[in-house]
Parts: structure tokens; C-alpha cells; sequence
């Protein structure tokens, strides 16, 4: 047999060769893809759950009494606290779309969820027990369900009630009415205070105008003291700090506060 006879059957077996492991490769590929895709097939269908879904919680803040001012930026703090544990609850359910077993959202997020809102509501409890009444049973507001489930009722990222005593009708939303604290102050205040004055006063104005956005996004939530609580209390201690720091300003450049400002600090609804 001649050399070139040789080298042209070697490539014809080569070529064979190279055709049969080929036609492996893409087999095996294919018996992967196939294995891989039920194998997601199947995680997705355990545990699985509808994108359209959020978790829903009793609300808390229509629940609670007329609130101690001692009291206030406690339970105004442990009340954003489960706003925040709620949001932080539907952001883990979104990104676990078909993680765990039939058990992993209720093991995984609203078990969790559940101690976590119980101890913001023992701090909410304690906190108004120091200078009042304590309220008693606020751990009945912990459990949550996913919507669809029934019970709850507490939209994500919101401590809301729908409907209540308190509530304004969609679009008739009331704004909040200050006493005038620019007016108050005189113009012969020292010089070296001025800016720190005309800031301060800026402070008032942004106060009153989140106070009013607040009212205009939390029309229908909560009962008959959401308002003072949630809104006309938080913004009254807001005033009295700025009011405070504007009569420091004051006094530290040699000048004389008005008397009063204080009495400026409460706001109510206007009419």
C-alpha cells in the first residue's frame, strides 16, 4: 500500500472518528439540557409563588390610644420599624420565586416576620406604659398571611387601615395649618444669627410641606388618632427642636428671643 493510499484511508477514519464523538458530545448535550430543565422544571413547581403576591398585616397604627408626648418618638420609631420589616418581608418573598418547599415561605419569611413585629410591639406597649396607660394585646396585630389568604389587611410598605374614623375621601385630602414663626421673630436680631435663623425657619416650611404630602398619600389609612399620632404629633416635636434652635441662635450672638415661640410649635388640620 502506498504512502499516499495510507494517509487518505487515515483521514477518511479520522474524519469517522471525529463525526461519532461529535455526535456523542451533542447527545450528552442534549440528555443535560433535557435533565437540567426538568430539574428547574421541578424547583419552580416546589414552593412556588405568585409573582403577584405580597405579604399583608393587621394594621397598628389605628389601633393604638391617644399617645404621650413623652412617648411619641418611640413609638413613631417602632411604628417606621414595622413599616421597614414589612417592606424588607415582600422584597425576600419577590427575589425567592421558586426557592424551598411547600414550607419555606412561612418558615423562611412570615415566621421571622412574626417575632420581629412582636417585639416592636412590646417596645410600643412599654414605651407607652412609662407615662400612661399600657395597652395590652398588640401582639395579636404580629401574624401576617400573602395576600389572597384573607385576615391581614396591611398593604406592603404601609401600616394603613382602609376606611375608620379619621379617614378623608380621595381627593379631599386636609392639609396641615401652622402658627406663623417667621413673623414672630424680630428684625433687629444680631446679625451673626440671621443665616443660622433664615435656615431654620427654611426647616419649618419643608416640615409643614412633608406633613401635607404625608396627609395627601395616607388618605383612608388608619382610625380616629392616625392623624394625631402618625402626622400632628411627630410634627409638633419636629417644630419645638427647630423653634429651640433658632432661640439658641439667638442668645449665642448677644440677642433676646421673642417670648412664645414654643407656643408656635403645635399645628392642627385646617378646616
Amino acid at each position: 500500500m502506498t504512502g499516499k493510499r495510507v494517509k487518505g484511508k487515515y483521514r477518511k477514519y479520522r474524519i469517522a472518528g471525529a463525526g461519532l464523538v461529535g455526535a456523542g458530545l451533542i447527545a450528552g448535550s442534549l440528555a443535560a439540557a433535557g435533565a437540567f430543565a426538568g430539574e428547574s422544571s421541578d424547583k419552580a413547581a416546589v414552593g412556588h409563588v405568585d409573582a403577584a403576591q405580597t405579604i399583608m398585616c393587621p394594621s397598628v397604627q389605628g389601633k393604638l390610644p391617644e399617645i404621650p408626648a413623652q412617648a411619641q418618638n418611640e413609638v413613631t420609631r417602632n411604628l417606621q420599624l414595622l413599616d421597614k420589616q414589612l417592606g424588607e418581608a415582600n422584597d425576600r418573598l419577590a427575589r425567592s420565586q421558586g426557592e424551598g418547599g411547600p414550607n419555606f415561605v412561612r418558615n423562611a419569611i412570615l415566621g421571622p416576620l412574626e417575632s420581629k413585629r412582636t417585639a416592636a410591639l412590646n417596645r410600643i406597649e412599654t414605651a407607652i406604659g412609662r407615662v400612661a396607660t399600657k395597652p395590652e394585646g398588640l401582639e395579636k396585630f404580629a401574624p401576617c398571611s400573602l395576600s389572597g389568604e384573607g385576615g391581614a389587611g396591611e398593604a406592603a410598605g404601609g401600616t394603613g387601615e382602609a376606611g375608620g374614623a379619621g379617614a378623608t375621601a380621595a381627593g379631599t385630602a386636609p392639609t396641615v395649618n401652622c402658627p406663623d414663626v417667621a413673623g414672630k421673630v424680630p428684625n433687629d436680631i444680631p446679625a451673626a444669627a440671621r443665616d443660622g435663623v433664615s435656615r431654620e425657619l427654611t426647616n419649618l416650611d419643608r416640615e409643614i410641606t412633608e406633613a401635607n404630602d404625608r396627609l395627601a398619600r395616607s388618605q383612608g389609612e388608619g382610625g380616629p388618632n392616625f392623624i394625631p399620632n402618625a402626622i400632628l404629633n411627630p410634627l409638633k416635636n419636629k417644630r419645638k427642636s427647630v423653634i429651640d434652635r433658632i432661640e439658641i441662635d439667638i442668645r449665642r450672638e448677644g440677642g433676646t428671643p421673642p417670648a412664645g415661640l414654643e407656643e408656635l410649635a403645635e399645628c392642627q388640620l385646617s378646616s
